[in-house]
């Protein structure tokens, strides 16, 4: 499937550490280490590479602040653990509005009516390890995804799972 059929995603996020960002005009806001899963499209021409603008922001690669989430991606503590993403359809509210409560007001959504498209996944799970954080959070947003898209309707589309760290 070419990236270039854009759709939905969501990055599930590791913040390795406590971090406090600048996220424009949402001021600034500590976020505890955790999960984390943002929500966005990647509609038009480009596709998904806006997830593969993102990759670079968490490597350090790309220093350019447009989005609330550059904020988050460009901390030095934060890596994209991996993305979901619903290709060929436009489900981005859907998704968020699945997905537990934001830790910030608004990040993400000053383009809808949605309260934020940054959900909070917690530190740990229950034996301690990080991991189980990152991938109950993965798999809640694996479900969002796949209830939105069948609630869609759209027969086409297709919900996968891939990479943090590449394509």
């Amino acid at each position: 499937m070419s990236d270039a059929v854009g759709g939905s995603y969501t990055l599930v996020v590791d913040l390795a550490a406590d971090a406090t960002l600048s996220a424009g005009a949402l001021g600034e806001h500590r976020l505890p280490a955790g999960a984390y899963a943002y929500t966005g499209s990647a509609l038009g021409a480009g596709g998904f590479a806006r997830v593969d603008r993102h990759r670079r922001t968490a490597r350090g690669d790309h220093d350019v602040r447009h989005w609330h989430v550059d904020s988050l991606l460009g901390h030095p503590a934060a890596r994209i653990d991996r993305v979901v993403r619903s290709a060929g359809v436009d489900v981005e509210c859907q998704v968020a509005q699945r997905l537990p409560a934001g830790p910030v007001d608004r990040f993400g959504a000053s383009d809808c009516d949605c309260p934020s498209h940054l959900a909070g996944g917690g530190r740990y799970g229950g034996d301690g390890d990080p991991d189980d954080a990152l991938t109950s959070l993965a798999e809640r947003a694996l479900a969002a995804h796949e209830a939105a898209v069948a609630a869609s309707g759209d027969r086409d589309a297709v919900v996968e799972v891939v990479s943090g760290s590449d394509g």
